[in-house]
């Protein structure tokens, strides 16, 4: 009987375990990258590395502005430039460049510089933020809001990514290779506006869907992510 007893306990611990990580607030990695920047493979590859931890969220959002350079980046989207240049304005950088991280919309590092990017990553685990559901049925999403103070116009925004993509670059910077992508944004929209009330606000489909679909929330202000949610559309 002791050996059985050992068994269950495992297996209580597990899902407690499983409960824990999915109860835990989402840190959000935002990776600006490009196919054509031969200093990116690096930070692609940490954004890889990054999936692994339950609690953090990494997104790949291609820019367009190396597509010039021999290579045009089939995942490059010009909301992507204009968001990273929303991001230079809030950190009063002159310039926009790959790769680069954003840490919940509050800190910015090199992707290629590992230690400063975990070190943001743990600084923005202390920070407050809201605990939203996203909920699933059938082939409808929507996202419940709950009721909490707020620093002024939140926006909720809705992505749809692909967990990942292996690419055989051809020409440019990066000719030659197989690069591996993950979480690859397909597409990113804003879904309305909350001010602190609890709400539920419908997540449309994209027509590329991709594997999994997140919500963040983030101040129209400070540019701040205050919360996250995720949730798999394949099956995993």
């Amino acid at each position: 009987m002791k050996w059985i007893f050992t068994i269950l306990s495992v297996l209580v611990l597990a899902v407690q375990t499983d409960a824990g990580a999915a109860d835990r607030p989402l840190t959000v990695v935002e990776l600006y990258t490009s196919q054509g920047c031969s200093s990116c493979p690096p930070a692609d590859a940490l954004a890889g590395e990054l999936t692994k931890h339950a609690d953090v969220l990494p997104l790949s959002l291609h820019v367009d502005y190396w597509d010039y350079i021999g290579w045009k980046d089939p995942f490059a989207r010009a909301e992507h430039t204009e968001r990273q240049r929303a991001y230079s304005r809030r950190f009063n950088l002159r310039y926009v460049y790959t790769p680069q991280m954003v840490i919940n919309g509050a800190f910015q590092s090199s992707g290629a510089k590992r230690s400063d990017v975990y070190s943001f990553i743990e600084q923005a685990k202390a920070e407050p933020h809201v605990a939203m559901k996203l909920i699933r049925s059938g082939s409808h999403l929507q996202v419940a809001l709950p009721d909490g103070a707020v620093n002024g116009e939140v926006e909720v925004i809705s992505i749809f990514a692909d967990r990942r993509h292996d690419t055989k670059i051809k020409e440019g910077e990066n000719g030659g290779r197989t690069l591996s992508y993950y979480n690859v944004v397909r597409d990113m929209r804003s879904i309305g506006i909350w001010h602190g009330k609890a709400a539920k606000i419908a997540v449309t489909m994209s027509e590329i869907s991709g594997d999994l679909c997140a919500v963040i929330l983030q101040e129209t202000k400070t540019r701040r992510i205050i919360g996250a949610v995720q949730i798999a559309l394949d099956g995993s």
